[in-house]
């Protein structure tokens, strides 16, 4: 079995409890939350606090929902140190704040070594643009084992980890139980390999298997000069692979859909339930 759940802030906007009603009635069980794309919510690593950790934990039991991972999506590549220390103090914060609110995860991708966090595909994926990534991690991975939570990267081909090599290096040189995968297939995929997708999002499912703690799912769309990521069902994905090495070596395993809008968020849903009877036939 797989729980499915949906990026929070694709959504219909509505005050957040009743929100998080939607998300169970449209056959939800978890979600994927950024509190800087809550209305009303803040991300301010001062507002984190246990009565703010408190109230969210409350209404996620009310709902009957989960909240699979907690976002903070921040450049740990930054080149400014006084900013890279910013940044590193508000994962900090989320990590404390996720332990309080009974969430096991906090997510985030990999960064570019520069300001904007803009893609550059020789500077994200050189050598130097990873030892930099990891040794910005390596403190914030620390802070997960303190406070026990998941510390749980996402590959994207326009980041600095980029593939399935490149995360196994991570994993493998920082050494933390507390570090793991978010495996999100499309995010793999650009214009330079859409066409070698499969073997791309296999060779990541066999490099990564052990660590992958959580699945996102959305389709995609090759266009001219990108690929364009869609709700499940819109596009050209297969899905077939994905969820057989779910359903076979990942029970219960979390897995939340993405860029989805409210009124298909159950027809994509009901796409990937189909392949739930198609792999397990």
């Amino acid at each position: 079995m797989i729980q499915l759940g949906i990026r929070f802030h694709d959504t219909k906007e509505a005050p957040f409890e009743k929100r998080l009603q939607n998300v169970k009635e449209q056959g939800f069980s978890c979600i994927h939350m950024a509190l800087s794309k809550v209305p009303g919510f803040t991300a301010d690593p001062m507002a984190l606090t246990p009565g703010y950790a408190m109230y969210i934990k409350n209404a996620l039991k009310h709902a009957e929902v989960d909240m699979a991972v907690l976002g903070c999506y921040l450049n740990l590549a930054h080149p400014d140190p006084v900013k890279l220390k910013e940044i590193q103090e508000k994962y900090y914060a989320h990590l404390r704040f996720a332990s309080i609110l009974g969430c096991g995860m906090v997510g985030t991708e990999t960064g570019a070594p520069n300001e904007s966090y803009s893609y550059d595909k020789e500077a994200c994926h050189s050598k130097e643009a990873l030892d930099i990534f990891i040794e910005n991690l390596k403190p914030v991975v620390e802070c997960a084992e303190k406070f026990g939570v998941i510390l749980a990267i996402e590959p994207v081909y326009r980041h600095i980890v980029y593939d399935g090599k490149r995360a196994r290096q991570v994993l493998d040189r920082i050494g933390s139980p507390n570090l793991k995968i978010i495996f999100d297939p499309v995010n793999l995929i650009w214009t330079d390999n859409y066409e070698q997708r499969m073997e791309v999002i296999d060779e990541a499912i066999e490099l990564l298997d052990k660590d992958i703690a959580m699945i996102h799912l959305k389709d995609c769309v090759l266009e001219p000069d990108k690929v364009k990521s869609v709700g499940c069902g819109f596009g050209e994905m297969d899905y077939t692979n994905i969820i057989k090495f779910a359903l076979e070596k990942k029970p219960f395993i979390q897995a939340t859909l993405e860029d989805t809008k409210p009124e298909t968020a159950v027809q994509s849903r009901e796409v990937i339930e189909s392949y739930f009877l198609r792999c397990s036939s």
